[in-house]
């Protein structure tokens, strides 16, 4: 079987905390993606329209705008695994 790894991407997430969610689909749909805040559903959840179909992220998750500009949800575990922080360079 053949093994394949992730090449490296630089992406920009971020992770639904409290407080948050209005900014977080507010950046969404700024960014041509589409998205919708239910925050009197219970739980409280955010709709993602993906290019699979409609997509729910729930508190804790990371909404993730690919590289093509698309977006959708990770969980943190998942999330964890796969992604670890940029370093900025500085020139100077």
């Amino acid at each position: 079987m053949s093994k394949f790894r992730k090449k490296p991407v630089v992406i920009e997430a971020r992770q639904w905390i409290d407080g948050n969610g209005f900014m977080i689909v507010s950046w969404i749909n700024s960014e041509g993606g589409e998205a919708e805040l239910h925050r009197l559903e219970d739980p409280s959840h955010i709709t993602i329209v993906t290019l699979e179909g409609t997509m729910r992220a729930d508190h804790d998750d990371w909404i993730i705008k690919g590289i093509k500009g698309e977006f959708y949800a990770c969980k943190p575990d998942i999330f964890a695994a796969t992604y670890e922080a940029e370093q900025e360079t500085t020139n100077g």
